[in-house]
Protein backbone atom coordinates (compact mmCIF):
# COMPACT_ATOMS: atom_id res chain seq x y z
CA UNK A 1 0.00 0.00 0.00
CA UNK A 2 1.28 3.50 -0.81
CA UNK A 3 -1.13 5.86 0.46
CA UNK A 4 0.91 6.57 3.37
CA UNK A 5 -0.09 8.04 6.59
CA UNK A 6 1.19 10.85 8.53
CA UNK A 7 3.38 9.28 11.43
CA UNK A 8 1.60 9.97 15.09
CA UNK A 9 3.64 11.87 17.72
CA UNK A 10 4.11 10.72 20.97
CA UNK A 11 6.93 11.04 23.59
CA UNK A 12 8.50 7.32 22.47
CA UNK A 13 8.89 8.40 18.68
CA UNK A 14 9.35 11.97 17.71
CA UNK A 15 12.06 10.48 15.38
CA UNK A 16 8.99 9.14 12.92
CA UNK A 17 7.84 13.10 12.43
CA UNK A 18 7.42 12.56 8.49
CA UNK A 19 5.32 10.13 6.81
CA UNK A 20 5.70 6.36 7.77
CA UNK A 21 5.07 3.42 5.47
CA UNK A 22 2.90 0.56 5.14
CA UNK A 23 4.30 -2.42 2.45
CA UNK A 24 0.29 -3.62 2.13
CA UNK A 25 -3.12 -3.10 3.95
CA UNK A 26 -4.89 -0.11 4.89
CA UNK A 27 -3.01 2.97 6.53
CA UNK A 28 -3.20 2.93 10.33
CA UNK A 29 -5.22 6.32 11.56
CA UNK A 30 -4.04 9.00 13.51
CA UNK A 31 -5.09 9.13 17.76
CA UNK A 32 -8.30 10.80 18.13
CA UNK A 33 -8.08 13.29 20.73
CA UNK A 34 -9.63 13.19 24.13
CA UNK A 35 -11.59 15.26 26.19
CA UNK A 36 -8.96 15.57 28.74
CA UNK A 37 -6.59 17.09 25.35
CA UNK A 38 -9.30 19.49 24.68
CA UNK A 39 -7.83 22.49 27.29
CA UNK A 40 -5.83 23.66 24.49
CA UNK A 41 -2.28 23.48 23.05
CA UNK A 42 -0.22 25.45 25.71
CA UNK A 43 -1.57 23.34 28.59
CA UNK A 44 -0.85 19.98 27.15
CA UNK A 45 2.39 21.19 26.14
CA UNK A 46 4.85 18.95 28.24
CA UNK A 47 6.41 20.45 31.12
CA UNK A 48 9.90 22.31 31.90
CA UNK A 49 12.05 20.69 34.36
CA UNK A 50 16.12 20.66 35.42
CA UNK A 51 17.19 18.61 33.19
CA UNK A 52 15.93 20.43 29.76
CA UNK A 53 16.89 23.52 31.42
CA UNK A 54 20.66 22.37 32.26
CA UNK A 55 21.04 21.92 28.07
CA UNK A 56 22.61 24.76 25.97
CA UNK A 57 21.01 24.86 22.62
CA UNK A 58 23.37 27.04 20.14
CA UNK A 59 22.85 28.04 17.03
CA UNK A 60 20.20 30.28 15.16
CA UNK A 61 16.75 29.36 14.28
CA UNK A 62 16.49 27.34 11.32
CA UNK A 63 20.20 27.12 11.10
CA UNK A 64 21.60 23.06 12.49
CA UNK A 65 21.76 23.41 16.19
CA UNK A 66 24.05 22.28 18.73
CA UNK A 67 22.92 20.96 22.13
CA UNK A 68 25.84 20.80 24.68
CA UNK A 69 25.13 18.87 28.37
CA UNK A 70 27.18 16.83 30.16
CA UNK A 71 27.00 13.45 29.06
CA UNK A 72 25.74 10.90 30.38
CA UNK A 73 22.37 13.08 30.92
CA UNK A 74 19.94 11.11 33.13
CA UNK A 75 16.59 11.92 31.61
CA UNK A 76 13.25 10.18 33.26
CA UNK A 77 10.48 12.06 32.19
CA UNK A 78 9.69 14.28 28.99
CA UNK A 79 10.97 18.19 29.89
CA UNK A 80 10.70 20.92 27.21
CA UNK A 81 11.64 24.50 27.43
CA UNK A 82 11.16 27.19 24.73
CA UNK A 83 14.68 28.30 23.47
CA UNK A 84 13.77 31.22 21.48
CA UNK A 85 10.19 32.68 21.66
CA UNK A 86 9.53 33.17 17.86
CA UNK A 87 7.86 36.35 16.81
CA UNK A 88 5.12 34.76 14.32
CA UNK A 89 1.61 33.62 14.83
CA UNK A 90 1.27 30.68 17.92
CA UNK A 91 0.42 27.14 16.56
CA UNK A 92 -3.68 26.50 16.86
CA UNK A 93 -5.10 23.18 17.36
CA UNK A 94 -4.90 21.64 13.78
CA UNK A 95 -2.47 24.19 12.20
CA UNK A 96 0.24 22.33 9.65
CA UNK A 97 3.82 23.23 11.12
CA UNK A 98 6.73 23.56 8.99
CA UNK A 99 9.80 22.58 11.07
CA UNK A 100 13.91 20.79 11.32
CA UNK A 101 14.75 18.80 13.70
CA UNK A 102 18.09 17.52 15.75
CA UNK A 103 18.40 14.54 17.91
CA UNK A 104 20.92 14.09 20.12
CA UNK A 105 22.20 10.46 22.16
CA UNK A 106 21.84 11.41 25.75
CA UNK A 107 24.61 8.98 26.28
CA UNK A 108 27.30 10.52 24.33
CA UNK A 109 26.27 13.69 23.57
CA UNK A 110 26.54 13.14 19.44
CA UNK A 111 24.28 14.04 16.53
CA UNK A 112 22.36 11.47 15.70
CA UNK A 113 20.28 12.76 13.11
CA UNK A 114 18.91 16.05 11.77
CA UNK A 115 16.92 17.40 8.44
CA UNK A 116 15.34 20.90 7.69
CA UNK A 117 17.64 23.17 8.25
CA UNK A 118 19.02 25.57 6.42
CA UNK A 119 15.90 26.33 4.10
CA UNK A 120 15.01 22.85 3.12
CA UNK A 121 12.28 22.11 5.78
CA UNK A 122 10.50 18.63 6.90
CA UNK A 123 6.76 18.10 5.53
CA UNK A 124 4.56 20.06 7.13
CA UNK A 125 2.71 18.06 9.75
CA UNK A 126 -1.17 18.79 11.69
CA UNK A 127 -0.54 19.86 15.00
CA UNK A 128 -3.75 18.58 17.04
CA UNK A 129 -4.95 17.68 20.25
CA UNK A 130 -4.15 14.48 21.88
CA UNK A 131 -1.99 13.63 18.50
CA UNK A 132 1.08 13.30 20.70
CA UNK A 133 2.86 15.86 18.45
CA UNK A 134 1.07 18.71 20.59
CA UNK A 135 2.98 17.22 23.57
CA UNK A 136 6.74 18.71 21.65
CA UNK A 137 5.00 21.58 20.15
CA UNK A 138 2.01 23.49 22.02
CA UNK A 139 1.21 26.38 21.23
CA UNK A 140 4.85 27.48 20.37
CA UNK A 141 4.86 30.45 18.02
CA UNK A 142 6.85 30.82 14.52
CA UNK A 143 9.96 31.31 14.68
CA UNK A 144 10.46 29.21 17.67
CA UNK A 145 13.16 27.12 18.93
CA UNK A 146 12.13 24.09 21.46
CA UNK A 147 14.07 21.99 23.14
CA UNK A 148 12.81 18.40 24.84
CA UNK A 149 14.26 15.61 26.56
CA UNK A 150 13.16 12.29 25.52
CA UNK A 151 13.38 8.89 27.89
CA UNK A 152 14.24 5.63 26.72
CA UNK A 153 11.71 3.77 24.66
CA UNK A 154 14.20 1.07 23.11
CA UNK A 155 16.42 3.30 21.66
CA UNK A 156 18.31 5.38 24.28
CA UNK A 157 17.36 8.34 25.56
CA UNK A 158 17.49 11.60 23.46
CA UNK A 159 17.61 15.51 23.06
CA UNK A 160 15.44 17.18 20.85
CA UNK A 161 15.89 20.46 18.94
CA UNK A 162 13.20 21.31 17.20
CA UNK A 163 12.83 24.70 15.32
CA UNK A 164 9.15 25.83 14.23
CA UNK A 165 9.91 27.40 10.86
CA UNK A 166 6.34 27.94 9.43
CA UNK A 167 2.64 28.03 10.77
CA UNK A 168 0.38 27.37 8.16
CA UNK A 169 -3.62 28.18 8.98
CA UNK A 170 -5.11 24.14 8.59
CA UNK A 171 -8.09 25.27 6.29
CA UNK A 172 -5.01 26.83 3.67
CA UNK A 173 -2.85 23.96 4.01
CA UNK A 174 -2.78 22.22 0.60
CA UNK A 175 -5.91 24.23 -0.41
CA UNK A 176 -7.77 22.45 -3.32
CA UNK A 177 -7.78 24.98 -6.44
CA UNK A 178 -9.08 24.09 -10.13
CA UNK A 179 -7.28 22.05 -12.84
CA UNK A 180 -4.73 24.66 -14.96
CA UNK A 181 -4.91 23.85 -18.70
CA UNK A 182 -2.23 21.12 -18.65
CA UNK A 183 -4.04 18.33 -16.42
CA UNK A 184 -3.43 14.95 -16.78
CA UNK A 185 -6.20 12.77 -18.72
CA UNK A 186 -7.57 9.50 -17.96
CA UNK A 187 -9.08 6.91 -19.64
CA UNK A 188 -10.84 3.49 -18.72
CA UNK A 189 -10.73 -0.35 -20.01
CA UNK A 190 -13.28 -2.35 -20.48
CA UNK A 191 -12.76 -3.80 -16.98
CA UNK A 192 -12.31 -0.29 -15.18
CA UNK A 193 -8.88 -0.20 -14.89
CA UNK A 194 -7.91 3.30 -15.15
CA UNK A 195 -4.83 4.44 -17.66
CA UNK A 196 -3.47 8.41 -16.43
CA UNK A 197 -1.77 10.24 -19.19
CA UNK A 198 0.50 13.01 -18.11
CA UNK A 199 0.95 16.03 -20.04
CA UNK A 200 4.34 17.36 -21.68
CA UNK A 201 4.41 20.20 -19.01
CA UNK A 202 5.64 21.72 -15.94
CA UNK A 203 3.94 20.10 -12.64
CA UNK A 204 1.21 22.24 -10.48
CA UNK A 205 2.64 23.73 -7.22
CA UNK A 206 -0.75 23.36 -6.08
CA UNK A 207 -3.18 20.76 -5.33
CA UNK A 208 -5.64 20.57 -8.14
CA UNK A 209 -8.90 18.49 -8.61
CA UNK A 210 -11.34 17.41 -11.37
CA UNK A 211 -14.13 15.44 -10.43
CA UNK A 212 -14.96 13.23 -13.36
CA UNK A 213 -17.98 10.96 -11.92
CA UNK A 214 -20.06 13.01 -9.29
CA UNK A 215 -22.06 10.23 -6.91
CA UNK A 216 -24.99 10.93 -5.07
CA UNK A 217 -24.25 9.06 -1.95
CA UNK A 218 -23.20 10.40 1.40
CA UNK A 219 -20.62 13.16 1.74
CA UNK A 220 -17.30 12.17 3.09
CA UNK A 221 -16.05 14.36 6.59
CA UNK A 222 -13.40 15.13 7.92
CA UNK A 223 -11.95 11.77 9.98
CA UNK A 224 -14.51 9.47 7.68
CA UNK A 225 -13.14 5.97 7.53
CA UNK A 226 -13.59 5.26 3.54
CA UNK A 227 -13.64 2.67 1.11
CA UNK A 228 -11.78 3.74 -2.41
CA UNK A 229 -10.41 2.34 -5.64
CA UNK A 230 -7.77 4.30 -6.80
CA UNK A 231 -4.32 4.62 -8.65
CA UNK A 232 -0.88 6.56 -7.57
CA UNK A 233 1.34 7.88 -10.79
CA UNK A 234 4.35 9.67 -10.61
CA UNK A 235 4.23 13.06 -13.22
CA UNK A 236 7.78 12.89 -13.46
CA UNK A 237 7.83 9.87 -15.72
CA UNK A 238 3.81 8.51 -15.53
CA UNK A 239 4.85 5.59 -13.75
CA UNK A 240 2.17 3.73 -12.03
CA UNK A 241 3.40 3.48 -8.47
CA UNK A 242 0.65 1.75 -6.69
CA UNK A 243 -3.11 0.62 -7.55
CA UNK A 244 -6.09 -0.93 -5.88
CA UNK A 245 -7.86 -0.75 -9.45
CA UNK A 246 -5.02 -3.84 -10.56
CA UNK A 247 -4.89 -5.55 -7.51
CA UNK A 248 -8.93 -5.78 -7.34
CA UNK A 249 -8.73 -4.89 -4.03
CA UNK A 250 -10.13 -1.86 -2.65
CA UNK A 251 -8.36 0.26 0.46
CA UNK A 252 -9.95 1.63 3.67
CA UNK A 253 -8.35 4.22 6.05
CA UNK A 254 -8.98 7.03 7.79
CA UNK A 255 -8.87 10.73 6.21
CA UNK A 256 -6.69 11.78 8.50
CA UNK A 257 -4.59 8.88 8.52
CA UNK A 258 -2.76 9.91 4.56
CA UNK A 259 -1.30 12.05 2.89
CA UNK A 260 -2.75 15.89 2.91
CA UNK A 261 -2.96 16.05 -0.68
CA UNK A 262 -4.96 12.79 -0.93
CA UNK A 263 -6.79 14.06 2.03
CA UNK A 264 -8.15 16.92 0.25
CA UNK A 265 -9.25 14.67 -2.91
CA UNK A 266 -11.70 12.70 -0.71
CA UNK A 267 -13.49 15.19 2.16
CA UNK A 268 -16.13 16.99 0.62
CA UNK A 269 -17.18 14.20 -2.14
CA UNK A 270 -19.83 11.99 -2.03
CA UNK A 271 -19.55 8.38 -2.25
CA UNK A 272 -19.79 7.45 -6.24
CA UNK A 273 -17.83 9.94 -6.99
CA UNK A 274 -14.35 9.49 -9.42
CA UNK A 275 -12.10 12.33 -8.87
CA UNK A 276 -8.35 13.20 -10.48
CA UNK A 277 -6.03 14.79 -7.87
CA UNK A 278 -2.72 16.35 -8.39
CA UNK A 279 -0.75 17.26 -5.68
CA UNK A 280 3.14 18.88 -5.27
CA UNK A 281 5.74 16.98 -3.26
CA UNK A 282 4.95 19.19 -0.05
CA UNK A 283 1.20 17.76 0.02
CA UNK A 284 2.33 14.29 -1.18
CA UNK A 285 5.17 12.74 0.64
CA UNK A 286 8.10 15.71 1.21
CA UNK A 287 11.34 16.51 0.23
CA UNK A 288 13.00 15.85 3.68
CA UNK A 289 16.18 13.70 3.80
CA UNK A 290 15.13 12.44 6.95
CA UNK A 291 11.70 10.96 5.04
CA UNK A 292 14.04 9.15 2.59
CA UNK A 293 11.77 7.25 0.27
CA UNK A 294 11.59 6.87 -3.41
CA UNK A 295 8.31 9.20 -3.77
CA UNK A 296 10.18 12.26 -2.19
CA UNK A 297 10.02 15.14 -4.02
CA UNK A 298 7.57 13.95 -6.60
CA UNK A 299 4.04 15.45 -7.92
CA UNK A 300 2.16 12.59 -7.57
CA UNK A 301 -1.12 12.07 -9.71
CA UNK A 302 -4.31 10.10 -8.39
CA UNK A 303 -7.16 8.75 -9.86
CA UNK A 304 -9.92 7.74 -6.87
CA UNK A 305 -13.44 6.21 -6.64
CA UNK A 306 -15.10 6.65 -3.39
CA UNK A 307 -16.88 3.23 -2.79
CA UNK A 308 -18.09 4.19 0.86
CA UNK A 309 -17.81 6.33 3.69
CA UNK A 310 -18.43 6.00 7.59
CA UNK A 311 -18.23 8.18 10.56
CA UNK A 312 -15.42 8.23 12.43
CA UNK A 313 -17.78 8.09 15.76
CA UNK A 314 -19.71 5.21 14.46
Amino acid sequence: MRIRPLAALSVAVLSALVLAGCASGAPESEPTPTDTAATGLCEVAAPTGEVVESITVTGEVGVSASAEFTAPLTIESAERTVVVEGEGDPIEDGDYVSYALAVFDATTGESVQEGGFDGVGLPPMPITLGSGADTFFGCATEGSRIAMTVPDAGSGAQVYVIDVLDVIPADEWCAVTEPGDDFPTVEFSAEGIPTVTIPDADAPTEVQLEVLEEGDGDVVQPGDSVTVNYTGVKWSDGTVFDSSFERGEPATFQTTGVVTGFQRALEGQAVGSTVLVSMPPACGYGEGEINADDLVGETLVFVVEIIETARATE
